[in-house]
């Protein structure tokens, strides 16, 4: 059924002031409510009926291309998945006994050459093209994690990549290269604290993270839940052109306000960019625009306007319609474009005793010769690319790499650089 951005319900307030000395905001949700977003459309049709009938210019009027897909399109899971066959996983063992037989090395020495995958590297490197010039994302399948190591887990997970997008990423300001994302109930108890998304069971809304490519390496998974959900930026923007061209208008503009929850400061760009050869994408998460049960805005950051609350919420729930549910399986390794794709997370349960507990290992990737880049200079995607990818950075030279688990960001308004 199309998710309707226009129907017949009453119109209500939008917003309320509970104080003299509050922030007015709109009444939006970290993950929305349906029948707000209903509510609001139908209050603002009332107040703006002469609305942009067509894209703003320059924008193009459909992207037609393979990563143009909705959910429905895809008939079998084989249609993204790279199987992994035993010599594969064989030659992947002998790319991770050459590493370890290099003297003095680490795991930010890990490439193509210090870990060689003479036979797969070609079929990784269509895999690199599909991510980038494709549909968008790919499913590697085939490792058994439980017969190596954490560490080398870790280095495996590394060499593989690096054939589809060698540079990393920071992830936290404190220098961490790679994420483990699992449940840690313990740490709620010890600190009093909620603990940000990647560290607990709840389910997370479309969202992009900070980087090109996003990797996902399933170490173990859940008891029940914790599927990934992908949806199409290029469906998205297709769907707005067609129905509510205005909206796309209130997307591109750079006037959203981005909290960075650090010390009240903030600041603004838009969250669509048009990209050189490939046309419109997304680069925005929720939490910084609207603030959350866990992780509240600041007093003094401003609050967005009605017209963007309907934008961000038609976003959300376009890309729920059009999704794709991808339910990994121990040893698979997602990969995708992160500009292509907006992605979310089911909530969890864990089963200890059947030694069912998620655990992902994230990576962020750039593939250099393949990045997508924008037509004119954008300061705002070179300070998240700088701060994501920078050589000259201070905590490059950390480079943490933590081997077993990630220390949980239970103070998530001082993690600037967290982005569910």
């Amino acid at each position: 059924m199309a998710c309707p951005l226009l129907s017949n319900a009453a119109a209500v307030p939008l917003a309320a002031k509970d104080s003299a000395n509050e922030v007015v905001r709109p009444d939006i949700s970290w993950i929305p409510s349906y029948k707000v977003f209903k509510d609001r459309v139908e209050t603002l049709k009332a107040l703006y009926p002469d609305r942009p009938k067509t894209v703003p210019s320059g924008w193009p009027a459909e992207i037609k291309t393979a990563r143009a897909w909705a959910g429905s399109d895809f008939k079998s899971e084989d249609e993204y998945i790279v199987k992994l066959s035993a010599d594969d996983v064989l030659e992947i063992e002998a790319g991770l006994a050459h590493f370890k037989s290099l003297p003095g090395l680490s795991p930010n020495d890990v490439n193509p050459s210090t870990f060689p995958l003479p036979n797969l590297s070609s079929r990784l490197e269509q895999a690199s093209e599909t991510i980038h010039d494709g549909r968008g994302f790919v499913v590697l399948r085939g490792l058994q994690p439980d017969k190596y190591s954490n560490f080398d887990n870790i280095l495996l997970y590394l060499g593989v990549t690096s054939y589809i997008a060698e540079r990393r990423g920071m992830q936290d300001f404190d220098g961490r290269m790679i994420l483990h994302i699992q449940a840690i109930a313990e740490d709620v108890k010890k600190h009093g604290s909620m603990p940000n998304s990647p560290y607990v069971t709840r389910a997370q809304p479309f969202h992009t993270d900070l980087c090109d490519v996003l990797a996902l390496y399933a170490l173990n998974v859940a008891a029940y839940g914790g599927e990934s959900h992908l949806a199409s930026s290029a469906k998205i923007y297709n769907e707005l052109a067609r129905t509510r061209p205005d909206i796309i208008e209130v997307l591109a503009k750079d006037d959203w306000i981005f909290d960075e929850f650090w010390q009240g400061q903030y600041h603004t760009r838009p969250l669509l960019y048009n990209f050189t050869f490939h046309g419109p994408g997304f680069q925005f998460s929720r939490r910084p625009l609207t603030g959350s049960h866990f992780s509240p805005h600041h007093p003094s950051v401003p609050a967005m306007s009605e017209l963007q609350a309907e934008a961000l919420d038609a976003v959300y729930f376009l890309a729920k319609e059009h999704s794709l549910e991808i339910r990994l399986r121990k040893g698979d390794m997602l990969l995708f474009n992160n500009f292509a794709m907006l992605h979310a997370r089911s909530g969890f349960a864990d089963d200890a005793a059947r030694g069912l507990q998620r655990h992902m290992l994230r990576l962020w990737l750039r593939n250099e010769r393949r990045m997508w880049r924008t037509e004119t200079r954008n300061a705002q995607l070179e300070r998240i690319a700088w701060e994501c990818y920078g050589d000259h950075d201070r905590r490059r030279e950390l480079a943490v790499w933590d081997i077993d688990r990630s220390p949980p960001e239970l103070r998530v308004q001082h993690r600037r650089s967290s982005c569910a």
